[in-house]
């Protein structure tokens, strides 16, 4: 049988963290769990497309944006699950065990990773806490903890939505918490939009986002009112 699993990483001027990101993968030729991994660019002037060449991806162009891009790298996928990780995401040791035996086991679930920051410090202890108990309770999961659905889910519910933001939260809306299941495996994730803005400041500001998204607000408006 032929490995199972697409990878698909949009990407725009990643090459800052995309090395670790890749080499957490631990991608060999011929794996037996990884079919392909697709980088999907949206306009990169650094070196992401020739870090991702180096490390066997095969690179599609899309528009800017992440969910044309991940729209783009779904498209024409090889695998019959589908991994989305983004850039800045390096998944902990153990995560091919927790996959392999996801799509043997539970191939009716999409599942995501447990949230972890590259900062060892309480703040961000406290808001890998504070996310991984939003993915308990509610099925709502950050897109930094990545998404591994089959492609007959993921085209089942129409896929990623092609809108400014909030992409992941629709999906995952669309999937339904009793099909989204937790794997026992770390991805971690860049701190530094937390670092720059403030831990705190930043999450109640997503969070109030999502709310209001979930209340039916546009993402096109709540775009405008993101960085």
């Amino acid at each position: 049988m032929s490995a199972p699993v697409s990878v698909i990483i949009p990407a725009l001027n990643a090459a800052r963290h995309l090395p670790r990101c890749l080499a957490s993968l631990g991608v060999v030729e011929g794996d037996d769990l990884v079919r392909e991994i697709i980088l999907s660019d949206g306009g990169s002037d650094d070196d992401t497309m020739r870090l991702a060449r180096a490390a066997g991806a095969i690179i599609v162009s899309a528009p800017k944006g992440r969910a044309k891009q991940l729209i783009a790298g779904a498209a024409g996928v090889r695998g019959q699950w589908l991994l989305f990780l983004h850039a800045d995401t390096a998944l902990a040791p153990g995560w091919r065990d927790a996959v392999a035996h996801h799509v043997s086991r539970v191939p009716e679930k999409a599942a995501v990773f447990r949230l972890a920051y590259d900062r060892d410090h309480a703040r961000a202890r406290w808001l890998a806490a504070r996310a991984n108990r939003r993915t308990r309770w509610f099925g709502l999961p950050y897109g930094d903890q990545g998404l591994l659905v089959s492609r007959e889910l993921y085209e089942s519910v129409g896929g990623f939505p092609d809108q400014p933001l909030m992409e992941d939260v629709e999906l995952v809306r669309r999937i339904g918490r009793r099909h989204l299941k937790t794997l026992p495996v770390d991805a971690v994730t860049s701190a530094e939009k937390y670092e720059r803005d403030g831990y705190r400041r930043r999450a109640y500001r997503n969070g109030w986002l999502v709310f209001r998204y979930l209340m039916g607000a546009s993402a096109e408006k709540l775009a405008r009112l993101y960085d």
